[in-house]
């Protein structure tokens, strides 16, 4: 995940939201804060991973929403 965003410029965190993906996937992923590096998020859940994308790239933000992409299933 090679693609960063530069998000507050103190380095405080920002909120994290999550839209879309499985049902079960536990609410304690849905939100939360955190101080991203990415535009992609990659969560393990169940047996793979739910693939996530930031929606907007705005410099400004002080909540990053990232919608679901793809679920891809851990290799074996």
């Amino acid at each position: 995940m090679s693609d960063h965003v530069s998000y507050l410029s103190d380095g405080s965190p920002i909120q994290v939201v999550l839209e879309g993906g499985p049902d079960d996937l536990p609410r304690a992923f849905r939100t939360g804060r955190s101080t991203l590096t990415s535009k992609k998020l990659k969560i393990q859940h169940r047996d793979g991973y739910e693939h996530f994308e930031l929606v907007s790239d705005s410099a400004d933000i002080t909540t990053a929403i990232f919608r679901w992409t793809m679920r891809t299933k851990i290799a074996e």
